[in-house]
This record gives C-alpha cells, structure tokens and sequence, in this order.
C-alpha cells in the first residue's frame, strides 16, 4: 500500500481545531525533563489519582477499564434485571452476574459446596486411585492445577496445526518466589502458610491437621518449583519445545495412564505431542512415585480448595484477599462486588459482553481510521528495516516479506464464540456453575483445535480488553475495541497526541515480530531461522545493550529491575516508539503542526507516550511485577525507555548535564 503523506485527521474549515490531547494539569513543569521526564509528563496526574486501597497499582489504563467497566456494568445489569429466554446468552450473562452479586447465598452456602469434592479426595485410598479420580474431577469442571499443565496451541514447528503441548507445574505461587533466598520471598511465603493454614481452618479442620497439611504442601510445592524453569528461561522458545511420538512420550514418562487421562478431556489418537519442560515433568513422575498418597491428597484438595476462594462467601473471600491482595500486592481492599461480578461475566463469556459492548461503543469509523493509521506504522516500520546498516539485504528482504504478512485484528472478532453449551443454572450455587463452565471451557477448546488446524480468525482477547498483543504463530497483530479511545486513542487530537499514544501500541506490537523472540518466526508464524548469517549476532548484540541498561535500573533500593525477563517488551517500546515517531513525521511532512500550549509537536508526541504509563504503586505490587512480569514498570516505559532515542533529546533539548541522559555510543542501536 502506498503510503499516504496526508495527516491521519484531516483538517476542514467547519470543524474545530484539533487538541493537543494530553491535559497540561496532568503534567508537573516544575520538575525538569532531563531530570525526571516521567514526573515532568505525569506528575499533576499522579497528585491528583491517588492510590485508591482496592489497587495496588491505579493508572490511566485503570481509569479506561474504569469506565469500561461501568459500560459493561450497565449492559449486564439491564439483561439481569429482565426475563430471558432460557439458554440465551442474555440468560446466561444476567444470571451468572445475579449469582456472583448474591452474597445472602453465598454466605448461607458457605464452605459447604466444595465440601463434597474436597471429601472425594480424601476417600482414595491409592495414588492410582488418586489419579484417575483428578481425572474424573476435571471433567466434571472442577477446577484445580496440576502436577503439569496440558493444553492445545499452534505447533511452532509447523504453524497451521495444533499440537499437544505438556509445560512446568506443580505450584501455585510464581516458581520465583520458592526458590529466591531473599528477605522480600521469605516474608511472602511465611503469609502463604499462613495463608494455606486458615482457609483449611475454614473447612473445618483442627489446628494441627492444617498445620500438617500445609507443611505436605509446602514440600511438594518447593520441590516441583526447584525443578521447573525460571521465568527469564522460559521465554526461549527452543528450549522449551520437545516434540515426540506419543509412543515414546508414555515410555519416557511412565508410571502414568496418560491415554486414559487424555482419553477423558476428549484428546484421543495422539500422535505426538511436545514436552516443554521435561526436567519438570519427570521430577512430577517421580513425585508420584515416591510422595505417600497422603501428601499428594492434601496437594490437590489445596489445588480445589485455593481455586474456589472466590465462590465460597465473603470469610473465605476476605482470607483469599489478605494473602492474594494485601500481602502479595499492598492493596487495602477488594474491589467492590460489583466490579468482581462484571469481570467474572468478562471472563467466562466475555466475547458474548464484547459482542453487545462494541454495537454500543465502537463505530465502524473507528476502525476504519485505526486501519489507516496500522498501514501507515507498517509503511514506517519498513522504511526503518531500509535504513539499517548492520542488516543484510537479505534479511531485510525476508523481514519485509514478514512485515507485509501482518495478519491484522482490529475491534472485534469477524465471527463471535459459541456459547450455546454451556450452561447457567441459577438454581444451583455459584461454585456448581463454574464447574460447569470449568466443563464447557475444556470441551470447548478440545472441539475448536484438537485435530483441527490453527484458526487464524480466533481472538485471544476479548473486544472490550484494554490492551493488545502479537501473537507470532499466526503472524498477528490484534488492537481491541477496549484500548481505542483516550488516553490512547483521540478522534479531536492531532497526530501528535494520536501516534505518540495509540500509535506507539501498535508499533510495540509489530515490533513485538522482531524482538528477541518474535524475529525466531518466520512470515508464516514457523520457528525458523530466515536471518542471513551474521545478522542474528549483531542483533542479539544491541539486544544486549537494553538488557543490560534496565538491570542496571533500581526500582527499589534493594531491587534491579529484571532486563532479562523483561527484553522483549522492552524491545517493543524501543521500537514502537521509533516507528511510530517516523510515522507521525511522515504524516505531517507536508502540513507541520503548529506549536500548541506552548509545546511543538515533537515534544507532545512524547508527551502523550508518557502520559499513558501515568500510575501510582505499592511497594509489595512493585517487588511482585519485578519477579513475574515481562513488562517493564510504568515509571521505567518512560525514563527507561525515552533516554535510548535521539529524537527525546532533540525534541527536549537534553544535554550531558542532565540526570537522564545517556551517551550517544551507549543508545540501543537496533532501528
């Protein structure tokens, strides 16, 4: 496609003229910008959005899912508060929110609904027994992790079919945190055994008998963490696929009927599948040889038990929160139960919300001028690929042809899920019906992938999701309805504001196809090394160069940031801030915006990137992003991020003698 040197929204004399976007209240001008750039964009906002005590982290993505979610709120509670058809989706929305609302019944009902599972555990006398009988569980819908994982996803290797694929388990808590000697960890899992102690107090047993199973937990727990992977080693797609012949696979891990286990969720005539963690997976054969039936019991009655925090009334709830909320995050209180029931309706039918969601709130023009605007960060991505030096002009040719093949998803869905078979049955208590949707969720994905070839068409977010993602086995990039409005996304903005903002998304995203995971993907989403020799080595080079410029980063006085763990999405800021600015330069190179509140265009456009990580924070949240999140914190998306440009520092005029400034020869050096 031609790329169009017109400015995303054009100008007409019968209209108003185009805002800057971002709110000079927001900002705080007396802090310098080569001092503390993200206080200089977001500080008037931080002041002015204290931390509410239900988050433990609130920021303009909070406020967007605020709103959202008061949208959603009025959509669910119009379709509760009038009949529907039995077996209609208004049915089953209206009378899993009523449900999920009725705390009077879910405080009569008690503990007393897991009860008979919790019972089922305890009666089976053998680990064969044991493990027939989880088996049998899962397919009624009762919901409880294991000493693996289990599921169906695009085969690497071969992107257009599904594959069986085995990952790491065998804990409930991040891996990290049983295996870290820190302080920081040693408090958090004492509150995990505390934790674990109270809720089986809630059942009914003695101090002493929950005081014994806890230790059983605890020691299976740490021991299957030990053996699994990090989460810095996980994200090596190489190392964490070993695909084989089902023949073997049951040799290799023996001592367990896994036909019979796959046979009952519907996963029948394997013939092969991938092992992504074997050390992990034979350290839970072993566990299953050598724990007494004893301890693996009281394991998975805790995998029920812990699951169903949420549906058993509000002192089961409250105990839930206190480790779950207070002590891993540092909020102060649940959300209220209305924001609870409408993000349990999201979660379960949350494309049957998404549907009635955008014919109210997303109009077709919408989309139509976010297609423009992808085009146009496709057109920028590709002139950066031109302008590299160290990439060879085959690479660049087969990035091209990559870049070209960007599968794009904007809105919603072109065909939604089918929800008919599951069933809401507001006669039975709120834990029932999620084992019921736990039953349909199973069954629903066996029939849509098993044997079945990869749908490029399935959405992995819901339409009303206040995000986006790329997904590099189909090749994808996907902007839901959700995430395209302000502070993202502004039809009275100036392209300034609007590539700075959304722009910048949806350059994180295609960049995401050429970070260091996503470039291991060819065009048509294969594992497959498509770089000419040399390239990937100079790549990984620069690559370097992030990571070790955000481990170097303190987020606390005793915590670095984790460069490593967060590459990628590190990566895909870097990068979505490179091409979408020459996005935004390309589209105003023949009508300049004018300067505007006193800031020229350049300068806003970094301004509305910033304004979008405006947040506020508890220390637990921060301790706890640093160990499991890919992403970089809000804080650093900005100072981090924006110091590694050149265009920041003309833009801002930033000079050596700035706190934030970075040597030229120490800039990342990728696009």
């Amino acid at each position: 496609m031609a790329f169009s040197s017109v400015a995303l929204f054009e100008s007409c004399t019968d209209k108003p003229a185009q805002t800057i976007g971002f709110k000079l209240e927001d900002m705080d001008q007396s802090v310098k910008p080569g001092t503390d750039f993200y206080r200089y964009a977001c500080g008037g906002w931080m002041k002015n959005n204290p931390l509410k005590p239900e988050y433990a982290r609130f920021g303009s993505f909070d406020i967007v899912e605020e709103e959202n979610n008061q949208r959603i709120r009025d959509i669910i509670e119009g379709l509760a508060a009038e009949p529907q058809e039995k077996g209609s989706l208004g049915q089953k929305i209206g009378d899993l929110y009523a449900l999920r609302m009725d705390s009077v019944r879910q405080n009569k009902e008690g503990v007393a609904p897991v009860m008979v599972d919790l019972k089922r555990v305890e009666d089976a006398e053998t680990t064969e027994q044991l493990m027939a009988l989880i088996s049998q569980m899962m397919m009624e819908g009762v919901s409880l992790g294991e000493l693996w994982g289990s599921y169906i996803s695009a085969d690497m290797m071969s992107s257009k079919e599904n594959l069986l694929q085995i990952s790491q388990g065998g804990y409930s808590i991040n891996r990290d945190y049983y295996v870290k000697d820190d302080e920081a960890n040693s408090k958090i899992l004492a509150a995990y055994r505390q934790h674990i102690v109270n809720m089986f107090s809630l059942t009914g047993e003695t101090e002493d008998e929950a005081q014994r199973k806890m230790e059983n937990i605890m020691q299976l727990e740490t021991r299957m963490a030990k053996a699994g992977k990090s989460n810095v080693e996980l994200r090596d797609p190489a190392s964490n696929y070993h695909k084989m012949a089902f023949a073997d696979f049951v040799a290799e891990y023996s001592g367990f009927d896994w036909k019979s286990y796959f046979d009952i969720q519907g996963i029948t005539d394997i013939d092969s599948l991938s092992v992504g963690q074997p050390e992990a997976l034979s350290e839970a054969m072993a566990v299953l040889k050598d724990t007494p039936v004893s301890v693996l019991k009281d394991w998975f009655q805790w995998q029920i038990l812990s699951s169903a925090g949420s549906l058993l009334g509000d002192e089961v709830y409250a105990e839930t929160f206190d480790f779950s909320g207070r002590v891993m995050t540092g909020a102060q209180q649940p959300h209220p139960r209305w924001k609870r029931s409408v993000n349990a309706v999201n979660s379960i039918l949350g494309e049957a919300v998404g549907q009635l969601y955008v014919e109210k709130y997303f109009p077709p023009a919408n989309k139509e001028r976010m297609m423009e605007m992808v085009r146009n960060l496709q057109q920028a991505l590709g002139e950066r690929i031109d302008a590299q030096e160290w990439m060879s002009e085959a690479t660049k040719a087969a990035a091209h042809e990559k870049l070209d093949a960007f599968y794009i998803k904007i809105g919603y869905p072109d065909k939604w899920r089918d929800y008919s078979k599951m069933n809401i049955d507001p006669e039975k208590s709120l834990y029932e019906n999620m084992k019921e949707v736990s039953k349909w969720a199973v069954a629903d994905i066996v029939s849509r992938r098993w044997k079945k070839p990869v749908d490029p068409t399935e959405w992995h977010m819901t339409p009303q999701t206040v995000n986006a993602y790329y997904n590099p086995t189909t090749n994808e990039i996907c902007f839901p309805a959700g995430i395209l409005q302000y502070p993202f996304f502004d039809m009275e903005a100036d392209d300034a504001f609007n590539y700075g903002a959304i722009g910048v998304v949806i350059g994180h995203e295609m960049s995401h196809g050429f970070d260091d995971q996503g470039r291991q993907f060819d065009k048509d989403g294969n594992f497959r090394d498509w770089w000419a020799e040399g390239d990937a080595d100079k790549y990984n080079e620069r690559a370097q160069v992030i990571k070790d410029f955000f481990s170097a980063i303190k987020v606390l006085p005793d915590l670095n940031a984790n460069g490593d763990l967060c590459c990628g999405e590190n990566l895909g800021d870097h990068g979505g801030l490179k091409f979408a600015y020459a996005a935004f330069k390309n589209a105003t190179k023949d009508n300049p915006l004018p300067v505007k509140e006193g800031f020229t265009p350049e300068q806003r456009f970094f301004l509305a990137y910033a304004g979008v990580w405006g947040q506020n924070i508890t220390e637990a949240e921060i301790r706890r992003l640093t160990t499991i999140d890919p992403h970089s914190l809000g804080e650093w998306r900005v100072n981090g991020a924006l110091p590694l440009l050149d265009a920041w520092y003309d833009a801002f005029g930033i000079t050596e003698a700035d706190p934030l400034f970075v040597p030229e020869e120490k800039r990342v050096k990728i696009w």
